[in-house]
């Protein structure tokens, strides 16, 4: 991770707006006014850890700090790893499908699927679930810009809470063992995901082409331009043709000309070449 430079930033008033500041500056993620309450709210813990009482203690020692660690621990805290396994289960269901035609009409090749800001890696996992039950073993790259939440999904050890969210008491027993009192996900489940850290604001995408790309409510936090830029690194790393997905609240319509509304998969988007601009006839 890169040092904290606060000559980088712009000149916020007050702690937590510097605060918010860092996290854009590292990650394109924006906090809106109304949800400002946040930041304090995740950086409780680590204000503890490091005997802080205040967001301009901890704005202190991040200037005076003469590494990024804490800077790295402060982004990483604000990063909102809602996550939970088969969310949107039949969104799941419909791109298992997909992917698996497009195997049947590719029988030569795998299909590879990219799952962009997996989190702590329920939904690649989801994915990987889906597809053993259907004999079927696509290249599945899992990434996220938080290294905290892609070392916890290479472990794939998660607690009674987070396993009891959309994962089938049957799955759970089939893919899961217990482990003291968490649940730890078996080896042959995580060897089916290549997971990665990468951000997708500043990074070029995981190399090769990919059928399906998800980026599910990752976008919601950029603002327009940073999204626009996103859809054309999704492009870079999409086939023609490939599938798009996005989280229900997001859109491509007015932000890009690389993805259409899919025909055949409603609420899904279709990599497409987007069309020359006309010339205009000169006189």
């Amino acid at each position: 991770m890169t040092r904290l430079s606060m000559t980088g930033l712009a000149a916020p008033s007050g702690a937590m707006n510097m605060i918010a500041a860092l996290l854009e500056q590292r990650t394109g993620q924006q906090i809106a006014a109304n949800r400002a309450w946040r930041i304090e709210t995740a950086l409780k813990p680590l204000l503890r850890a490091h005997g802080l009482s205040t967001l301009d203690e901890l704005v202190s020692r991040l200037i005076a700090a003469r590494t990024g660690e804490l800077a790295d621990q402060v982004v990483d805290a604000l990063l909102n790893q809602e996550t939970s396994f088969f969310r949107d289960a039949a969104v799941l269901d419909t791109l298992a499908e997909a992917a698996l035609e497009m195997q049947a009409e590719n029988p030569d090749r795998k299909v590879r699927i990219w799952s962009a800001g997996c989190s702590t890696g329920q939904e690649p996992l989801s994915l990987a679930m889906l597809f053993a039950e259907k004999d079927a073993a696509p290249e599945i790259v899992a990434s996220d810009i938080s290294p905290a939440a892609i070392t916890r999904a290479r472990a794939a050890r998660y607690s009674q809470f987070e396993i009891q969210r959309g994962l089938p008491v049957r799955r759970m027993m089939l893919w899961f063992d217990s482990a003291g009192g968490d649940w730890v996900a078996r080896p042959e489940l995580v060897r089916r995901v290549q997971f990665r850290q990468h951000n997708l604001t500043a990074d070029a995408p995981p190399p090769g082409r990919f059928d399906i790309i998800l980026c599910r409510n990752v976008l919601l936090y950029f603002s327009l331009d940073l999204r626009r830029q996103v859809f054309e690194t999704l492009a870079a790393a999409i086939r023609p043709g490939g599938v798009l997905v996005l989280g229900a609240g997001e859109t491509v319509i007015g932000l890009t000309d690389h993805f259409v509304p899919c025909e055949k998969l409603r609420g899904f988007y279709r990599a497409v070449e987007p069309k020359p601009q006309a010339r205009l006839a000169v006189g």
